[in-house]
């Protein structure tokens, strides 16, 4: 099962990706990554990952391709892309910024990282081009869905989302690191804003999950439901 997409800029140039969803750790790609993807340079503090066991960061290994295509070219030039999921397909002219975030975001929550493969359901249930809005709504969706089946099945449910806040809280340690490494390599600012982006609706999700849960609440409640 893969996701495809095609981007192409405004003066034709265009680059194509075939993200496969179940991959394992990039065994083979490694040899020819570049040193800032090796799992000692600015390793993530929550890695669980051993350098004795694996010579490069994943996500890193599957992102380098796209930050290498992209490197340099502004982030407000404008882009035509295309995506296609096995359910559907989707058409967007957008920013370079946006097309980008979209990308990365699939990539990276389909790598063999052990803490960024928490996202990969919602990357099973890829939406391009996700708001705010969309992004909470259905990642708090999806972790509900996970605790009513653990209700069901004699196991712990967090209806609270306190597990949800702690999982957030793991990935913007990751965030963090992960800008900091890419940070020298990027010469432009289209994958740094790309990224930062990302990790700024992901940071939402810890620093200010109650927030977020008041904006989609209209999504959810019907015009004359109120809180008890």
């Amino acid at each position: 099962m893969a996701i495809e997409y095609r981007i192409t800029l405004d003066d034709n140039h265009q680059f194509s990706y075939c993200i496969e969803l179940d991959r394992a750790y990039p065994v083979a790609a490694v040899q020819a990554a570049p040193a800032w993807t090796r799992l000692g340079h600015q390793q993530c503090s929550n890695c669980p990952l051993s350098k004795d066991t694996f010579s490069h960061c994943p996500a890193a290994v599957d992102l380098h391709r796209v930050i290498e295509d992209f490197q340099g070219l502004p982030a407000f030039k404008k882009a035509s892309v295309w995506v296609r999921t096995p359910e559907r397909e989707y058409t967007k002219l957008v920013s370079l910024e946006e097309a980008l975030r979209s990308l990365l975001g699939v990539i990276m929550a389909t790598s063999a990282c052990p803490i960024l493969g928490k996202l990969r359901p919602m990357a099973h249930n890829h939406l391009p081009f996700a708001s705010n809005q969309e992004f909470t709504l259905r990642t708090v969706s999806l972790y509900l869905s996970r605790q009513y089946f653990n209700f069901r099945e004699g196991r712990h449910a967090d209806w609270e989302l306190k597990g949800l806040v702690r999982m957030f809280q793991q990935l913007q340690l990751v965030n963090q690191a992960f800008w900091q490494r890419i940070h020298d390599t990027c010469e432009g600012d289209s994958n740094l804003k790309a990224f930062l982006t990302f990790f700024s609706m992901s940071s939402s999700m810890s620093y200010s999950l109650e927030t977020q849960l008041q904006k989609i609440r209209p999504l959810v409640m019907s015009s004359g439901e109120t809180p008890d």
